[in-house]
């Protein structure tokens, strides 16, 4: 029996949350409970809906997005606590090291943004590229879903959760904060820019890094991921995914192209951290495709038909329930 990828989905989601609620719960952590409360309500009640048109009144494109959407909601809340409490126990900072490398290659953050400054057309176009990267993901999981490819939105999901986890866990090793926590722009050069992440975002990045989280809140919620870029992981992963469906494949590719060029600067990025979302981001796409094929352990056989017995009839409500957990 195939372990499909819904199923595994779900417990990711939840398996997070206990890991999340453990370690807040033995370290002490102080946690904004009620707001987090408030986006697991939404999230189960995305979850019921998304059972209900799976099992009681049958759509399995509305059950997708309505299952993908509640676990897009609870693992981003999830992820993001857990990428919080890695502050406690994160490796040391790697920043200088990565601004050497950059300049050995031939990047210098400050010229860049220098020059860039004096374009303000092609500054513009990169701050909304980098802007709409994450509504992209609600975008095409709808696309996806509609279009019927179920599945593809399932694999797609969890390459979105694969990136985030190989991301957090890269840079709870060697924590970044990116260039702009390296760097200082000049006041005129600042001021003619549009800037998603500032210089001031580096140094409170830095100083969380230095002086732990806090109280955490999804209100006060900051990326924290430098090595490598998320961002740009993400628009790789949009490309991957969208290019199925022949109304969004070139628009996909075209802004998430201008997402990738616009890290360094909107995001503040090493240009290193770039280059590392591509083999990041390969490796997430490969896991999907590797975590659709794994398989429930127990025999493969089937018995000649029979009466039900009692335990067999709670074996077959509970079989039931696992394809509807399969989606499409």
């Amino acid at each position: 029996m195939t372990f499909p990828l819904p199923r595994i989905l779900f417990l990711l989601a939840t398996g997070l949350a206990v890991a999340d609620t453990a370690w807040i719960a033995w370290g002490g952590v102080a946690v904004d409970t009620a707001g987090y409360a408030r986006i697991g309500l939404l999230s189960a009640a995305l979850f019921l809906g998304g059972l209900y048109y799976s099992r009681w009144r049958p759509d399995p494109r509305l059950a997708t997005m309505l299952l993908g959407t509640a676990f897009l909601i609870a693992f981003t809340a999830g992820a993001s606590v857990l990428n919080y409490l890695l502050l406690s126990v994160a490796g040391p900072r790697i920043d200088f090291q990565l601004a050497r490398i950059d300049r050995a290659i031939g990047f210098d953050w400050p010229m860049v943004m220098t020059a860039l400054s004096h374009h303000r057309v092609i500054d513009a176009v990169l701050w909304a590229a980098y802007s709409i990267t994450v509504p992209q993901i609600a975008l095409l999981l709808v696309a996806l879903s509609l279009s019927g490819r179920c599945r593809e939105a399932y694999r797609f999901l969890f390459a979105v959760a694969a990136g985030a986890l190989i991301a957090i866990f890269v840079w709870a090793l060697a924590p970044s904060a990116g260039a702009e926590s390296v760097y200082s722009l000049a006041p005129d050069v600042s001021g003619r820019l549009l800037l998603v992440v500032t210089c001031d975002y580096g140094r409170a990045l830095v100083d969380l890094l230095n002086n732990g989280p806090g109280l955490i809140s999804p209100s006060e919620v900051r990326g924290l991921i430098g090595f490598p870029s998320y961002h740009a992981m993400l628009a790789l992963i949009l490309i991957w995914y969208a290019r199925s469906i022949a109304w969004l494949r070139w628009p996909a590719l075209i802004v998430n192209l201008l997402v990738v060029a616009s890290a360094p600067v909107e995001g503040g990025h090493h240009l290193v951290d770039v280059i590392a979302a591509f083999p990041m981001t390969a490796l997430a796409i490969l896991s999907a495709q590797g975590a659709e094929r794994l398989r429930l352990p127990g025999s493969m056989a089937t018995s000649p038909a029979r009466p039900l017995t009692q335990p067999a009839r709670a074996g077959k409500r509970l079989s039931h329930y696992c394809r509807l957990m399969r989606g499409c």
